[in-house]
C-alpha cells in the first residue's frame, strides 16, 4: 500500500540536460555523487565510478586537478561505456580548469558536465580571463556547467567590497548576514556573465555549499528567490557517520519539503573501510522518506522493547533490508516498479501484526521467550506462519515470489506456499 503524503509543490527551474540525465524543470530530484580515487588511477576509478553508478548514483563527479588526471579522463569514459556503464560524469575544476580544458580538448568530450569554483577560478586580472576560458570551452562543446561557490573558498575581492559597502551603510547588517549575501552574489552574478559570454541559461545549475545547517538553508532560500537556475543542493564537508547524515538530513529535508533543489549529494566522509556508496543510499533514502521518489524496496522496522529481549528481528530487518537493495541492480530492470514496496519486518505482537498489515509484503515475529513463530502478511491477508530456524530463507523466498507475481509478467498475485 502506497502512503498518503502531503504534496510538495517544487519550485520549478530551467531543466538541464546532462547527457542522458535531466536536472531540473519538471524532473525527479537527481542523486549524485564524487570519487575519492587519484583520477590519474584509470581502474580505481572506473571501479568507483561504476560502484557508485550501480548503487543509484546518476551523475558522478571525478576530480580534474593536473595534466595526468586530465589525460586519464577519455579512457576511464571509454572503459565505462565498455562496461555499459553510461552514467555522466562531471569534472570537477579548481585553479587549472581554464588550462587543463584548452591543452586537452579529449577530457573536455569525455566529461557531460564541468564544475567551476568562481572563488577560485583566477585572482585579480586573471580571475575574468580564466572564468571566460571555462565558458567558452563549455560553448564550444556544448557541455552544462555547475558554478559551484564554497563558503570555505569565497572570493575574498567579493567579501571585501560587500564589506564596505556595509560599512557605509545606515543600517550595517552583522557579519554572517554579509557572507551570506556574498554566497548568492557570487553564484547569480557568475551565471549571468556566463550567459552574456554565451553560454544557454539551460546549460547554468547553481550551488552555494556550506557546512552549517542554518546558513544552508538561509543562503539556498535567497538563492531561490533570486533565480531561476537548476539547483545543486548539498552539505559541504558534513562529516562522518551519524552527524553528517543527521546534518545533511536536516538541512536538506528543510529546503526539499519548500520545494527548493533539484539534484543533491550527502558529502559523508567514510568511516573506515566504509564503501564510498554510503553517501548515495543516505541520499535516496533521505528523498524516498519524504515521498519525492522511491529507489528500493522500504523497510519498516519496530526499534525493539522489553517484549523483544531476544535479537532475532533485529538480525531478520537487517538481512531482509541488504537483501532488497543488493538486489535492486537486478530488479530495477527486470521488475519495473518494486521500488515502490513496503515491507516490514516487526518484533512482537503489539504493533507486527497491524504494521505487516499495511506493507505490501510484512512478518511479524512472537518477541521474547516464544517458540519462533511467525505470521506472514501478503497486502494485508495472513497467508502463512513460518516456524523453526530457517525463518529469514523462508521469508526471502516469499519476497521473491511476491515480487515476480507482482511485478513481473503475472498480472495478479498467486497464492504463496512457503
Amino acid at each position: 500500500m502506497t502512503p498518503v503524503r502531503f504534496p510538495i509543490q517544487r519550485r520549478v527551474s530551467l531543466p538541464v540536460t546532462i547527457g542522458p540525465v535531466t536536472v531540473g524543470g519538471l524532473s525527479p530530484i537527481v542523486v549524485q555523487s564524487m570519487t575519492n580515487t587519484d583520477t590519474a588511477d584509470v581502474e580505481a576509478t572506473v571501479r568507483q565510478v561504476a560502484d557508485l553508478a550501480r548503487a543509484g548514483s546518476e551523475l558522478v563527479r571525478i576530480t580534474v586537478n593536473h595534466e595526468s588526471a586530465a589525460r586519464a579522463v577519455p579512457a576511464i569514459r571509454e572503459l565505462l561505456d565498455a562496461q555499459g556503464c553510461e552514467v555522466p560524469l562531471v569534472g570537477d575544476f579548481h585553479f587549472n580548469g581554464h588550462r587543463l580544458l584548452t591543452d586537452y580538448p579529449e577530457c573536455a568530450q569525455a566529461l557531460a558536465k564541468y564544475r567551476i569554483n568562481p572563488g577560485n577560478v583566477g585572482r585579480g586580472e586573471k580571475k575574468d580571463g580564466q572564468f571566460a576560458t571555462m565558458v567558452e570551452m563549455a560553448c564550444r562543446y556544448d557541455r552544462p556547467v555547475r558554478i559551484g561557490v564554497n563558503w570555505g573558498s569565497l572570493d575574498p575581492d567579493l567579501i571585501v567590497r560587500l564589506m564596505d559597502e556595509n560599512a557605509r551603510s545606515e543600517q550595517p547588517r552583522d557579519a554572517e548576514q554579509i557572507m551570506r549575501e556574498a554566497m548568492v552574489e557570487s553564484a547569480v552574478s557568475s551565471a549571468e556573465r556566463a550567459v552574456e559570454l554565451g553560454l544557454p541559461r539551460d546549460h547554468i545549475l547553481l550551488s552555494c555549499k556550506m557546512s552549517g545547517v542554518q546558513d544552508l538553508i538561509s543562503v539556498y532560500r535567497m538563492l531561490a528567490a533570486r533565480c531561476d537556475f537548476a539547483l545543486h543542493l548539498g552539505l559541504t564537508e558534513a562529516g562522518m557517520g551519524s552527524k553528517g547524515i543527521v546534518a545533511s538530513t536536516a538541512a536538506l529535508a528543510v529546503l526539499l519539503q519548500e520545494g527548493i533543489g533539484d539534484t543533491i549529494r550527502v558529502s559523508l566522509t567514510p568511516e573506515p573501510g566504509e564503501a564510498r556508496a554510503r553517501e548515495v543510499v543516505v541520499a535516496q533514502e533521505i528523498l524516498q522518506t519524504m515521498g519525492l521518489r522511491s529507489f528500493t524496496p522500504m523497510v519498516t522496522a519496530c526499534p525493539g522493547c522489553g517484549r523483544t529481549t531476544s535479537d532475532t528481528f533485529q538480525h531478520l530487518a537487517h538481512n531482509i533490508q541488504t537483501y532488497l537493495r543488493d538486489q535492486m541492480p537486478v530488479w530495477r530492470d527486470q521488475y519495473p516498479g518494486v521500488e515502490t514496496m513496503q515491507v516490514a519486518v516487526m518484533g512482537c505482537v503489539v504493533n507486527g501484526p497491524g504494521e505487516s498489515k499495511h506493507a505490501n509484503i510484512g512478518i511479524s515475529l512472537p518477541g521474547s521467550g516464544e517458540r519462533p513463530s511467525a505470521p506472514v502478511y501478503v497486502d494485508g491477508e495472513k497467508v502463512a506462519t513460518l516456524k523453526g530456524d530457517g525463518i529469514a530463507e523462508q521469508f526471502k523466498r516469499m519476497v521473491d515470489d511476491y515480487i515476480e507475481a507482482r511485478y513481473g509478467d503475472r498480472s495478479r498475485l498467486e497464492e504463496m506456499d512457503p
